[in-house]
């Protein structure tokens, strides 16, 4: 949110300045707060910082409105390439303790984030060269999110339909 407001009484780049500070207080009060670092937040600051670094070097505005496209491609590959290497999908991995499913119902969902995360990638892309910068944030901040969301939700409904009530879901 601190990202959306400096745009709109700034700019990009100094809206991507304060999501790193942002990004950098968020893991550094964690840690007080927990002497610990999660994985998620510190892989989020790395790449805040190094996206948002290149951002604010390179100062290209394609540069910025390709990065969503490419994190979500790079993601929607590290799922895709989950299929072949190790035992468990990512998904599966993700899971696997708290819900025992069948071998294709976590191929499926596994190849729908596949799915998905491609499919936003282009979405972004759509957007970044149809509209204006200002939909185009508005999109990335606001609509990349609620797309998220209803693939969560939608995620979630499939689960619900396969897991047996009162099954007991642990290993």
């Amino acid at each position: 949110i601190l990202f959306f407001v400096t745009f709109k009484y700034a700019d990009i780049y100094t809206a991507t300045a304060v999501g790193i500070g942002a990004t950098m207080l968020q893991v550094t009060l964690y840690w007080f707060k927990t002497r610990r670092f999660e994985n998620l937040h510190l892989v989020n600051l790395a790449l805040i910082s190094i996206f948002g670094g290149a951002t604010i070097l390179l100062q290209d505005e394609n540069f910025i409105k390709w990065k969503p496209t490419v994190l979500n491609w790079i993601l929607g590959l590290v799922f895709l390439g989950s299929h072949w290497i190790g035992q468990k999908n990512l998904y599966r991995r993700m899971l696997d303790k708290q819900v025992q499913l069948p071998d294709f119902i976590w191929n499926r969902l596994n190849f729908s984030c596949v799915l998905f995360f491609f499919l936003v990638g282009i979405s972004n892309l759509y957007v970044a060269y149809n509209y204006d910068l200002d939909t185009w944030v508005n999109f990335k901040l606001f609509g990349l999110m609620a797309l998220t969301l209803l693939f969560m939700l939608s995620q979630a409904w499939y689960l619900s339909k396969h897991i047996k009530p009162g099954a007991d879901t642990s290993p």
